[in-house]
Parts: structure tokens; C-alpha cells; sequence
């Protein structure tokens, strides 16, 4: 009786760890290119009109801008008529606004398409990415650290931060369910190469990166300090730090997405370096002792030179090659979670798929999947195809659709 109730118990905490409104689903990283921070400030013959007008002003400051950043001409961005530009331009996110009947005021940030906007900066080509790397965005606040046990604004800024520029494969969790159990601020003091190989298997990824914000406030809506530091595989090793203040509460969530910014670019600093590559001992190398090797050819006796008759031998090396395991990028439509489970359950049921989780969820959007497969992408595209799937393939990616 005692045992029974001491296991209801035990359940009951289990579950109330990983109940409640946890988790923060990071947005899609399709690749887009986006500009933020635009004010702007128009005027129109009514609150409509004024608007269309501001939203336009905006796409034509961020080109500007996007040309500064990224064009290969150099010089001042051409000029582009009205229209053009709305060709381009897939999203615009409303920071803030003020809406009067004839004006309008406001910060605005603006999303390009990269397929339609490449093209006219001049790019080619693709940008070499780092190898799936696990974040585990750790906040120390009030003198407590945390990862997903609650719902933080340093886990809010990288959930939302738009990946798909940056030269890191960062595999992001969503933190809801087990992720606040796997994933907690003493994670990243445990050293067991076990325990961090499950972790990571867990989440399709190679390595950990982790991301430490530490926000000390003056006074309750006063300013907050906060130093921030880039951290890295299993030893927790150091890669850089820095300091950053928010004058007031509410400038609180753009100074962490600044921060994400900056330390994003700490570890593309480390890529190019060559310091953040996947740990060796992450990676199971199986041993067979040489004796037992001995003791299996004594029992089986002599081998014959040839192949044996009527049994057709295949290459060693082709077959070595299918048996190694790589892990791709699969992207497709969720507009609601059966499409979310009917990609998934398509991808898991390919054969030689050893294991598919979300990287990225999109309701509405393009959700990501990392599936871990035994073969080669044109392989894993077939199989998809075979269900009925239409597949667009990449470098070390595809895009699925019915």
C-alpha cells in the first residue's frame, strides 16, 4: 500500500514538472532576409491610406539597407519601382505603431524573399553551415537559473530569432513536454559523454551550444544589466562574453534580441576558426576485441579465396558506404498539426530513417524536421516519393509537398 501510494506520488511531481503552459515554438528559419527597426512616418488622406503609405516608405529604407549589407555591387541600391518590390518582400512585421486619422508612425521590420531578392544582389551559391548544433538557452535571474522550466524572455528571443542567416545549424526545442526535464541549467555541468549522446540523439543534433544571459535589475522597471557569454560542447567551453543595459523593463526584449545577435555572431566567428566542430568523443566508435575476433575465425574454420558459388559478393566499400548514418533537413507545409503528423509519419516511415524529430515548429508555416537516415539524400528523396510526396532537393536538405 505504502509502495503505491509513495508511486502516485512520485508521478504526480513528475507530471507537474512538465505541466502548464511551457515551451515557445521558434519560427520557421526559411532563409528570408530581414531588416528591422524601420521608422517611418507618412501621411495619407485617411488612416488607411496613410498606412499603405508608411508600409511602403519601409520596403524602400530596407532595401536600401539590404543593399548596404549585401550587395555585391556596392554603391547605392538601385532604384526599384513600387511594384518590384512588393514582388519581394514576403512579410511585414509591425514592431511598433502609431495609427491617427491621416498619419502614421511607426517601426516596422521587413522580410524579403531570398529566391526573389537573390538575384538581384548578385548572390550565388550557398553558404557552408556548421553541423546541427543543440541550443540550450540558459537565463540566471533573481539569483535562479533556468532553461524551460518557465517561459523566459532569453528563451523567447531565441525562439525567435531567424536562423536562416546564420552560418549555425541551430537546432532549437520547442521546451514543452520532457524538453524542461532533459534540458535544465545543471545539464551543462554533466561531463558523461553517455548521457550527452542520448541528449543529443534525442534531438538529431551533433553538438550543444549554449547561450548564458545573467540580468541583474536596479530597482523593479528600472534599468537592467546584462552580461551575456557564448559557450560550447559537452565541457561547457568558453568562446566570448559581453555586457549590454536596458533602460527600462519594456526595452528588455530588444536588447536579448540583440544579444542573440552578437552572440550568433561569436559562434560564427568560432566556425570560421575551426574551434566549433562536432566533439570526437560524442561520436560511438564500436571496439571488438581482437581475441574474440580470433576465436569467431578458429570456430568457422578456413575461408575460401573466392566468392562462393552462386551467392553474388557485393563491394565492401559500397557496402560501408550505405551503412553510414548522415543526418538531412526535411521542410514542408503545416497548416495545422495533422499536417504536422503526416509529415512526420512520413519521414519515420521510410526505410533507413533511424530516428526524425522537429527542429522547427510552424503552425501555419513550414515546420523542419531532422531526420537521421542510412543513406544518401537522393535515396531519402525516393522514398518519399514513392508515398506520393513532390520533392525539391537542396544541399543537405529537401522540401516535401503534396
Amino acid at each position: 500500500m505504502g509502495g503505491g501510494v509513495a508511486l502516485a506520488l512520485a508521478g504526480a511531481g513528475l507530471y507537474a514538472q512538465i505541466e502548464g503552459d511551457r515551451g515557445i515554438p521558434p519560427i520557421a528559419s526559411t532563409g528570408d532576409f530581414e531588416i528591422s527597426g524601420i521608422e517611418v512616418n507618412a501621411t495619407g488622406d485617411n488612416a488607411e491610406a496613410a498606412r499603405a503609405a508608411g508600409w511602403r516608405e519601409a520596403q524602400r529604407k530596407a532595401w536600401e539597407q539590404l543593399w548596404a549589407k549585401n550587395g555585391l555591387g556596392g554603391g547605392t541600391a538601385p532604384a526599384l519601382d513600387a511594384g518590384t518590390l512588393d514582388g519581394m518582400v514576403s512579410a511585414i512585421v509591425v514592431e511598433n505603431e502609431q495609427i491617427g486619422p491621416h498619419r502614421y508612425i511607426a517601426t516596422l521590420g521587413v522580410i524579403f524573399d531570398r529566391a526573389r531578392t537573390g538575384g538581384y544582389l548578385g548572390m550565388q551559391g550557398q553558404v557552408a553551415r556548421s553541423a546541427p548544433m543543440l541550443v540550450i538557452p540558459v537565463l540566471y535571474q533573481g539569483g535562479v537559473g533556468s532553461v524551460f522550466e518557465t517561459r523566459t524572455p532569453w528563451q523567447k528571443a531565441w525562439a525567435e530569432f531567424r536562423t536562416g542567416e546564420s552560418v549555425i545549424d541551430y537546432v532549437r526545442p520547442t521546451g514543452s513536454g520532457a524538453d524542461s526535464l532533459l534540458l535544465t541549467e545543471g545539464q551543462i555541468t554533466r561531463r558523461s559523454r553517455n548521457w550527452w549522446r542520448m541528449i543529443l540523439d534525442e534531438f538529431g543534433a551533433a553538438d550543444v551550444v549554449i547561450p548564458i544571459a545573467r540580468l541583474q535589475r536596479e530597482f523593479p522597471g528600472g534599468p537592467v544589466h546584462g552580461t551575456f557569454s557564448a559557450r560550447y560542447g559537452p565541457d561547457n567551453r568558453y568562446l566570448g562574453s559581453f555586457e549590454m543595459t536596458a533602460v527600462s523593463e519594456d526595452k528588455l526584449p530588444a536588447m536579448l534580441n540583440e544579444a542573440v545577435k552578437r552572440i550568433d555572431g561569436l559562434y560564427a566567428a568560432a566556425l570560421a576558426a575551426g574551434k566549433l566542430t562536432p566533439d570526437a568523443t560524442l561520436v560511438v566508435q564500436p571496439q571488438i576485441d581482437p581475441k574474440l575476433v580470433d576465436e569467431v575465425l578458429a570456430k568457422s574454420g578456413p575461408v575460401a579465396a573466392g566468392p562462393v558459388a552462386g551467392v553474388e559478393s557485393a563491394p565492401v566499400a559500397a557496402a560501408t558506404t550505405a551503412s553510414q548514418t548522415q543526418t538531412f533537413t526535411v521542410q514542408f507545409s503545416t497548416p495545422d498539426a495533422v499536417a504536422l503528423d503526416a509529415g512526420l509519419a512520413a519521414v519515420r516511415a521510410v526505410a533507413g530513417v533511424q530516428g526524425a524529430t522537429v527542429s522547427s515548429l510552424a503552425i501555419g508555416g513550414m515546420s523542419v524536421i531532422r531526420a537521421t537516415y542510412a543513406g544518401d539524400l537522393e535515396a531519402l528523396s525516393a522514398g518519399l516519393k514513392a508515398q506520393g510526396w513532390k520533392v525539391t532537393q537542396g544541399a543537405g536538405a529537401i522540401v516535401i509537398r503534396k
